[in-house]
């Protein structure tokens, strides 16, 4: 299983960004239900789980930090999960990571459940 994050990019306060992550090197056979997840990471601060969505039903979860802002979304067939951040504030900064989770049930923020990680994206926002 791979994942490939696509997106992010510099942003103003106040503005929009949208990262896509999407899982290759998996077919139905390892995995008829999975969830995947977002996760970001700050200079000096620990990884924290923002978003995450059950691929199979789309029932989405946000963390706190992130809810009324951000949407999470995902392209079943496409095996592609998407990030829509609005009103982005200069403590989104970060480096976002996709990660995948095989199994049933809800998707979990924690990354104690997520068995593969992709590459990360720089997101910024700044005035």
């Amino acid at each position: 299983v791979q994942l490939q994050a696509s997106g992010g990019g510099s942003a103003e306060p106040g503005g929009s960004l949208r990262l896509a992550c999407r899982l290759t090197g998996f077919t139905s056979d390892h995995y008829t239900y999975y969830s995947m997840g977002w996760f970001r990471q700050a200079p000096g601060k620990e990884r924290e789980g923002i978003s995450c969505i059950n691929m199979d039903d789309g029932e989405p979860a946000y963390a706190n930090s992130v809810k009324g802002r951000f949407t999470i979304s995902r392209d079943k067939e496409k095996k592609t999960m998407y990030l829509l951040m609005n009103n982005l504030k200069p403590e989104d900064t970060a480096v976002y990571r996709c990660g995948f989770s095989g199994g049933r049930g809800g998707c979990l923020l924690s990354t104690v459940v997520y068995s593969s990680f992709g590459q990360g994206t720089q997101v910024t926002v700044s005035s």
